[in-house]
């Protein structure tokens, strides 16, 4: 697209795309059992206190246990979670088979090897088009050294070492 115009689902797509993100799987438990997706569409909001806000389908079970539940966790992943995150983008079936994880049993799932792991509650949830953003505090967080899986014009892969191999400030 090289001229201004309104886009297409399609344009719009590949114009984001343009846009790197970091992928997660967005956990939650929805009658007891553990569900979860694949999310791009997550960012930080607010350090007071420490908030974020996480973007997903409506239709998503995984979201609509969020709406329930009021509590879900983000699992950042490492670059050497590709196949954890095409799992969690599939629809239906059981996504947790032969998944490790971890985590207060009526609390969300927390995905052994994540690079990090935010516990979140929905203090907020808005509608926007087809999606729910929700707004949520963070209660607890960790994260252990590594290199995050990232997202750019539709495909999956590690960042540059270039820029991963920074202290922060360089």
């Amino acid at each position: 697209m090289t001229t201004w115009e309104t886009p297409s689902s399609d344009d719009f797509r590949y114009v984001i795309g343009h846009f790197a993100s970091g992928i997660t799987v967005v956990s939650a438990r929805h009658d007891g059992r553990p569900c979860g997706t694949t999310v791009s569409a997550v960012s930080s909001l607010s350090l007071e206190p420490p908030m974020i806000l996480v973007c997903m389908n409506r239709q998503s079970v995984t979201a609509q246990a969020i709406t329930v539940s009021r509590t879900f966790a983000v699992n950042i992943l490492s670059e050497d979670q590709v196949a954890t995150a095409e799992r969690f983008a599939r629809k239906g079936g059981d996504k947790f088979a032969d998944v490790t994880f971890s985590g207060d049993p009526d609390g969300p799932p927390l995905l052994d090897g994540s690079l990090a792991i935010l516990e979140c509650r929905v203090v907020r949830e808005v509608s926007g088009g087809t999606h729910s953003v929700f707004l949520a505090e963070v209660d607890r967080a960790r994260s252990r050294e590594g290199s995050p899986l990232a997202y750019f014009r539709g495909r999956m892969g590690r960042l540059d070492d270039e820029l991963v191999g920074r202290k922060p400030g360089q």
